[in-house]
């Protein structure tokens, strides 16, 4: 596995430069297949069969009156109605509308959401962690919504928070629940509620995944707001 640090540094360049340009000992194979290293949303669009006028999609999408636009939808309809040359984009964490002349200028966007330090830079809608990952549903000034999937085998944190409490249901698997002093297991369609200030402690002791949906209520959800007493990743 990398080191998550070392690879923080690294600057964000091709592997042409960074790497083959410095390298003293290479060698060039041709080959006899098309190539694209899909560098920009155009490119990714010509990897899309067109319609009759240059319209392309992927995902639910619906076109009237328009031509030549690339459509990408994770889960919304998305409806281009008499525009044309238009790349949309539409994801969990973002929504991106451009032209398609100036799809290169998306390292713009970036560069400018991470001078404003948004938190999009740092976090998605789903964020991937050792022991499995997490999706946030609904992120709200009084509530925290998220699904949980524990990979089997894995342990979270023991841990507390000082602002906020937790409630656990779990929709598929059993979970083995730590919470104060008390330990137990936590069935489908079973559900336990976790204080403020409260140890607590999420494991998967079965050979399947565990999915479970947290609802965090508070004044505050940040991931600065965990103690961690014990982790198996190194993270205390």
């Amino acid at each position: 596995m990398l080191d998550a640090e070392a690879l923080r540094l690294v600057p964000e360049i091709s592997i042409d430069y960074a790497v083959m340009e410095r390298a003293s000992k290479r060698a060039v194979v041709p080959a006899a297949f098309d190539w694209s290293d899909i560098g920009s949303w155009n490119a990714l669009a010509d990897l899309v069969d067109a319609d009759e006028v240059g319209n392309r999609r992927i995902g639910n999408a619906i076109f009237v009156g328009a031509a030549r636009n690339y459509v990408q939808s994770s889960k919304r309809v998305i409806a281009a109605v008499g525009v044309s040359d238009l790349m949309i984009i539409d994801t969990d964490d973002a929504l991106l509308v451009a032209h398609r002349e100036q799809s290169q200028s998306v390292k713009q966007v970036v560069d400018a959401l991470k001078r404003d330090r948004h938190h999009s830079t740092e976090l998605h809608t789903t964020v991937y962690r050792p022991w499995g990952s997490y999706t946030v549903l609904e992120d709200a000034d009084d509530c925290k919504v998220k699904r949980l999937v524990v990979k089997p085998g894995h342990v979270l944190s023991l841990q507390k928070h000082h602002r906020r409490s937790e409630h656990w249901t779990v929709v598929s698997g059993t979970a083995f629940v730590r919470v104060g002093d008390r330990e137990f297991d936590l069935e489908q369609n079973q559900s336990c509620y976790i204080p403020i200030d409260t140890l607590h402690r999420l494991e998967n002791r079965t050979d399947r995944d565990l999915a479970l949906i947290e609802v965090q209520c508070g004044d505050y959800f940040g991931e600065d707001d965990i103690v961690r007493l014990e982790d198996r990743y190194g993270r205390v």
